[in-house]
């Protein structure tokens, strides 16, 4: 019998369990490439396009639109025009979904916490305890945890060891700051670099992320050996501060939906369960301390208060800058600022959040960066 390849649903981040499929994006009968969007599915964190890791005839959509499956369920078949449609009915109906019994471990396992200066952080590590091979640590953005990360880490671990803290005042990390400058945060992650036996990394930083990534280059230069930066803070003057302090005041959903929009090309990735989940954390007690006296520090009265941008051509450091066109946030403008030589992506039709927005694209990007920077 020729082979038969099952399209399955993905595990997107460490905690994914199911997604729902919102809609199919090709018909039965198309010819598919890998990479391909095939349908649209729908997490508890996210909506995306599940690219196929395969190439074949799309025979059968198995999955139906508005079916809620776990992950590894069959949503699809590919399979050579010759094989019969008799041998697919087959196939289907003895397809068994994988028991997640093993990935279980693996997920509790794949969040740690660690104590610096005081400070509980939450972290997560992929791609195995190897220290020959190059660390890539990911460092999100004002009001971020680690999650924003969920369809980056895994691609990276590939060939890396892959590391996403919780920055101080965020996620699950103790609600309070190490101080309110880049300078001060830089120097934390440096410190959590150490608790967790990091020499030296790769830095990837979303928007004050970016931020810290980049202050990181110009203060501890022997402990980075290149510089991702998706929208990153620290390339020009403006922010956009009704979404900085939108997020700090917002006190309910009706308050917080349009500003988290903001972050999004497409409104309509904001799902219930973000807001949610964002106003649980909202509600922990010194987490709006933290973000208020974060953003007077940052943000004050939509100006940026430090740019180390600006310094980074002097440190020598491969850098990579990505931007969406529609960043409502940051303005993309300040991409040009960008040091001379740097690789420079600005999407079209991606917001703020470029990383889950173009997920596959940036991995790419990034793939290729942490390889050229040896």
């Amino acid at each position: 019998m020729s082979a038969i390849t099952p399209i399955v649903m993905p595990k997107w981040g460490l905690s994914m369990k199911e997604g729902t499929v919102n809609e199919w994006l090709v018909e039965e009968g198309t010819q598919i490439t890998v990479g391909m969007p095939i349908l649209d599915v729908e997490t508890d964190k996210i909506a995306n396009a599940v690219e196929a890791p395969d190439a074949g005839l799309l025979r059968r959509k198995v999955a139906e639109a508005g079916e809620t499956l776990p992950v590894k369920a069959l949503l699809g078949v590919l399979a050579a025009s010759e094989v019969s449609d008799a041998d697919i009915d087959a196939y289907v109906s003895s397809y068994v979904t994988p028991a997640e019994d093993e990935e279980e471990g693996e997920q509790v396992a794949a969040y740690h916490f660690v104590d610096v200066d005081g400070i509980r952080v939450r972290y997560a590590s992929r791609g195995g305890d190897d220290a020959s091979r190059p660390a890539v640590l990911f460092i999100h953005g004002f009001g971020g945890d680690l999650d924003n990360w969920l369809f980056n880490l895994d691609a990276l671990a590939e060939k890396h060891r892959v590391f996403a803290l919780d920055l101080p005042g965020h996620g699950q990390s103790t609600p309070k700051v190490p101080g309110t400058t880049l300078a001060d945060l830089a120097g934390f992650v440096g410190k959590f670099m150490d608790a967790v036996s990091i020499d030296r990394a790769h830095l990837v930083g979303h928007s004050m992320g970016g931020g810290i990534a980049a202050q990181m280059a110009v203060d501890q230069p022997a402990r980075v050996q290149s510089v991702s930066l998706i929208s990153p803070a620290g390339f020009g003057d403006e922010v956009n501060n009704a979404y900085t302090e939108g997020f700090v005041t917002a006190e309910s959903r009706r308050e917080l939906k349009p500003v988290v929009e903001l972050l999004f090309a497409n409104p309509e990735l904001v799902s219930r369960q973000m807001l949610d989940d964002l106003l649980k954390y909202k509600r922990l007690d010194g987490v709006s301390d933290a973000l208020t006296s974060l953003n007077g520090g940052l943000f004050a009265g939509g100006r940026q208060s430090a740019q180390p941008g600006s310094k980074l051509a002097a440190t020598g450091k491969p850098v990579l800058v990505i931007w969406g066109a529609k960043d409502q946030i940051i303005p993309a403008a300040h991409a040009k600022h960008a040091p001379e030589g740097a690789t420079v992506r600005v999407f079209d039709d991606a917001g703020h959040m470029s990383q889950m927005e173009k997920a596959n694209e940036v991995n790419t990007l990034l793939k290729e960066h942490v390889a050229k920077g040896g």
